[in-house]
């Protein structure tokens, strides 16, 4: 999709993009001298210079467009660097300044990685750069601040932010609220929520429960498999709004076999300590 889009250009918003598809300008190698479409704003050479250099950046990584995209509209990127992106999210044991990061659970769209606080939680400040893009539900607000913060880091990676995409196409509530509407299934973990990862990080460390931490491995881990669902849904209805939608489809991925496994009698216990 990225390389039919036109609104990182300056002045070039949706509708322009819109017309200039109409006009038969459906791709950067397609652009002419001197379109027939009004482009507000705009100067001509330094569109097409643009135009050039859009073609030239695309083997050199996302950050030229995702630094010229709006934020509900970086969902384009992903076809071209799916190869490179990281779906994120991260578990703590509160929401204030003094929370501190349990757990982290990072999927590359092939494999899982877990990062657990006084075990190899400072692993994921190497592994982190391996990946161009990170996709996150609400990321810009928690999971990378939060994440910045506890490692004195700077994540210069794109980011997709998935809260405003999918509230874009209507899907609000949340990330559970938008899987629920989607579809998705949380099987034995349904329910849970973020409070209970802190009362299942709390049991492990208090009572050395090794079951508690698997079940919020499980949890944070469904978190985290579950974005690039979300991903592939939010990218398909978006192409599909477009003249060429048919031919950029993505097909949606096999589901992921979780290395870690929810524990009931654990879950049944904290569920009657909170009455």
């Amino acid at each position: 999709m990225l390389t039919h889009s036109f609104i990182h250009l300056p002045g070039i918003g949706q509708k322009t993009e819109q017309n200039l598809w109409k006009s038969g300008i459906r791709q950067w190698n397609q652009w002419q001298e001197k379109p027939q479409v009004k482009l507000p704003n705009s100067s001509l050479p330094e569109l097409a210079t643009l135009v050039q250099t859009s073609i030239d950046e695309l083997k050199n990584g996302p950050e030229f467009f995702s630094s010229r995209l709006p934020g509900n509209e970086q969902w384009r990127l992903f076809s071209h660097f799916r190869d490179r992106t990281a779906y994120l999210d991260i578990e703590t044991t509160g929401l204030g300044q003094d929370a501190e990061i349990t757990t982290v659970a990072l999927y590359d769209g092939d494999k899982v990685h877990c990062y657990i606080n006084g075990r190899n939680l400072d692993d994921f400040e190497n592994d982190i750069w391996n990946y161009d893009v990170l996709v996150t539900y609400n990321g810009k607000g928690f999971d990378i601040p939060m994440l910045e913060r506890w490692f004195r880091i700077k994540l210069t990676q794109a980011h997709i932010d998935l809260r405003y995409i999918l509230a874009r196409l209507g899907f609000k509530g949340g990330l559970k609220g938008c899987e629920k509407q989607m579809g998705i299934n949380r099987g034995a973990l349904d329910g849970l929520d973020g409070y209970f990862a802190v009362l299942l990080w709390r049991d492990y460390i208090n009572n050395d429960n090794e079951k508690a931490l698997e079940t919020l491995l499980a949890y944070n881990i469904e978190d985290t498999v579950n974005l690039e669902r979300l991903l592939i849904e939010a990218y398909n209805r978006n192409v599909l709004a477009t003249p060429f939608g048919e031919e950029l489809i993505v097909q949606s991925p096999d589901l992921v076999c979780i290395p870690y496994q929810p524990d009931p009698s654990t879950m049944e216990r904290l569920r009657k300590n909170l009455g």
